[in-house]
């Protein structure tokens, strides 16, 4: 799918969220933060593009839709999500964010498919006016073609100025490998993983330690799927740099209530977040600066 071709599937709604329309479904983006701790205080620090497809009006699970996607097509609806997450983070995200992106390594099998996917995303950056250092490339847990591919990728993607996010650390028996070759800027732990972890002090302890063995080798952590404020406080005594999690703020979809579109841009009074028209947004859940809770660990 090239570069106009995408475009072509992209429509401009009147709040100036993009969505994009493909094989009958209409997909949004969803943002959710991810946060930095500060004393018991979350800051955001990122925000993950998440898809969210709907079909006659009803929400269909990602992961449904993605299995639906014909092999032929995957490069092109992953690109195509990709741009719709990107136009979006450039018109309503502030612009000091980072911002997180998904790519199957599976899909990028020679290096021509290579440059001229990130070449094209340059382009949708440009337009967006977002900076490529802003942006992080989670490489998924999908099986590249081969390691020296994947490497190859990897080393594309940053010779293209972005950072690196290996996702779901923990949840496969290969992943420090994947970790030592590809030596990413920032881990993401796995959530389920984590939360096992969580439950026992020699988990907490194991957690501290891969933390710091990490951050030794320059790389940040970023614990997902946070749930409980408990958690929250593990993480932080832990050392982890950045969390993510409905215990801080569920995904919204775009443009959202961490839009920062002045009043003038959006037509809505000051305060207030524009809703976008027939859609019904996920509302958020934020924690408050407050202590977290403690529980105790057996």
């Amino acid at each position: 799918m090239s570069r106009s071709t995408i475009y072509a599937h992209i429509d401009r709604r009147e709040t100036g969220v993009a969505t994009a329309a493909w094989a009958g479904y209409v997909l949004h983006t969803a943002f959710q933060p991810i946060y930095t701790l500060h004393g018991g205080k979350p800051v955001i620090e990122a925000y993950e593009g998440l898809l969210r497809p709907f079909r006659d009006g009803e929400a269909i699970p990602p992961i449904q839709f993605f299995r639906n996607v014909p092999a032929q097509d995957r490069l092109g609806v992953e690109t195509l999500t990709r741009t719709l997450h990107l136009l979006n983070a450039g018109r309503f995200l502030d612009r000091s964010s980072l911002i997180f992106v998904n790519f199957d390594p599976s899909i990028f099998s020679d290096r021509k498919i290579i440059e001229d996917s990130l070449r094209d995303m340059r382009l949708v950056l440009h337009e967006a006016d977002i900076d490529p250092s802003r942006i992080v490339c989670e490489v998924t847990e999908k099986k590249a073609i081969s390691q020296s591919t994947l490497a190859s990728f990897v080393t594309a993607l940053r010779e293209h100025g972005f950072m690196i996010a290996v996702d779901d650390y923990g949840a496969e028996d290969s992943d420090m490998a994947r970790v030592s070759a590809l030596k990413p800027d920032i881990v993401k732990f796995d959530a389920q993983w984590t939360a096992r972890l969580m439950d026992t002090s020699p988990g907490v302890a194991l957690l501290s330690l891969m933390v710091q063995e990490f951050a030794a080798n320059g790389m940040k952590t970023v614990f997902e799927g946070i749930e409980e404020t408990w958690q929250l406080e593990i993480a932080e005594n832990s050392g982890a740099h950045m969390v993510q999690g409905f215990a801080l703020s569920r995904p919204e979809l775009a443009p959202s209530s961490f839009a920062i579109a002045t009043p003038e841009e959006s037509g809505t009074p000051p305060g207030q977040v524009a809703p976008d028209k027939g859609v019904t947004r996920v509302s958020a859940r934020r924690l408050s600066p407050k202590l977290f809770g403690k529980r105790p660990l057996s």
